[in-house]
């Protein structure tokens, strides 16, 4: 039976994060593994309102087939959104996807043949690491500090890889880092973009959950030769189980995304659609979100707080401003994967940051997530992780 699979098969294997999460489904784990909104936050009593009304008004429209670009209100709503955060767009720029991971995927149908070279920020989004390695393409990785992507590293990758397809950065409190990338490198990133001749996809799914600092702009405001193809999504910030989320490029891009679309599912549920449009009729989102960022912020601090007591010396971490996740660098010679089979084994559990490298390496490294857990819970977990810790680095010494 093997011959019969196509070659890209063999590229792919299950997310490690999805793994894990087979075992944090136990009650008793203490999870900092998946990037999982905090679900006590979900607007579910608004979202039984909207469900109705949605009905009401013309359920049989909500339950038919709807065109592939995406239900008109809700794309004008999302113009109005991004034109907020200084991009400029208009209904023919926007396309509505099932959730962003369809994006990723997208991309990589339109940009990649086999070969093809993506130049990541390292670490990087693990799910775009799969959605893009189905199309069998090499992958340059850039190396960041705390202001993001260095733009020097970045010149020399192109320099290197004048045939790269795009540039993939989560600019915002990034998955895995929480790091956020400065204004002026914002800036250099598409100026190095126009002077290569190289696309920018930028994934922007944490940008609106910022508790701390002033908000920069996305990377596409600074967009002037239509390089940039912008994603962000309604999971953070509503529900991810509704499955929304949008690209915005500009219209001769956005018609290859069109067409691979249609095939792929014809177009995102007419019914989820109406319900995001309804919801951000009916309330308001801006007040919902500033609700979960009250919350996240608490736990972030309350994380890093715990780690600060509870973490021995040589231990590093980032300290983001939003998002979801921090990131963890532990001692040279310490294993996070050892590490984590210790941790499952007191019922906490985190992903191990080699997972975030594509082409592999920093195993002493580890991503947290702070949004899904109680106070309680991220109190006593991060505690047992530091016990953990510190028994891994006693018998390293002791060698």
């Amino acid at each position: 039976m093997a011959g019969h699979f196509a070659r890209r098969v063999d590229c792919m294997k299950a997310s490690e994060i999805r793994e894990i999460l087979k075992v944090t489904e136990r009650p008793e784990v203490i999870s900092f593994a998946g990037g999982l909104p905090a679900p006590e936050l979900f607007p579910v009593e608004e979202m039984k309102a909207v469900c109705a009304a949605v009905l009401s008004d013309d359920g049989r429209s909500a339950l038919q087939y709807s065109t592939t670009e995406g239900y008109q209100p809700l794309r004008e709503m999302i113009s109005a959104r991004m034109a907020e955060a200084g991009i400029e767009s208009s209904n023919d720029n926007v396309l509505i996807v099932t959730g962003s991971q369809q994006g990723l995927d997208l991309t990589g149908k339109v940009f990649l043949d086999e070969g093809d070279i993506v130049i990541c920020e390292s670490p990087t989004y693990l799910a775009a690491i799969n959605a893009f390695k189905t199309y069998m393409p090499q992958f340059v990785e850039v190396a960041m500090d705390e202001q993001g992507m260095m733009m020097t590293a970045l010149e020399e990758a192109l320099k290197r890889n004048r045939k790269a397809k795009f540039i993939y950065t989560v600019p915002d409190f990034q998955n895995p880092t929480g790091r956020t990338m400065s204004i002026d490198r914002r800036k250099k990133l598409v100026e190095l973009a126009n002077q290569y001749d190289v696309m920018v996809l930028e994934d922007n799914p944490y940008g609106e959950l910022r508790f701390a600092g002033e908000p920069v702009p996305p990377v596409k405001a600074f967009d002037t030769e239509g390089r940039v193809i912008y994603q962000s999504t309604f999971s953070k910030v509503l529900t991810p189980g509704i499955r929304v989320g949008w690209h915005c490029a500009a219209p001769e891009v956005l018609q290859k995304y069109v067409i691979f679309k249609q095939s792929t599912d014809l177009h995102t549920n007419t019914m989820a659609q109406r319900q995001v449009s309804k919801f951000i009729e009916m309330f308001d989102l801006n007040a919902h979100i500033e609700k979960i960022r009250k919350v996240y912020k608490v736990r972030r601090n309350l994380m890093l707080e715990t780690i600060r007591n509870e973490f021995p010396e040589g231990v590093t971490y980032t300290q983001p401003d939003g998002g979801l996740f921090l990131w963890v660098e532990l001692p040279e010679g310490i294993n996070a994967r050892e590490l984590l089979v210790s941790c499952l084994e007191k019922q906490v559990a985190f992903v191990p940051g080699g997972a975030f490298f594509p082409n592999g390496g920093k195993e002493n490294t580890l991503r947290l997530n702070f949004s899904n857990m109680s106070e309680e819970r991220i109190v006593e977990g991060v505690t047992r992780i530091g016990k953990l810790i510190k028994e891994l680095c006693q018998e390293k010494d002791r060698q």
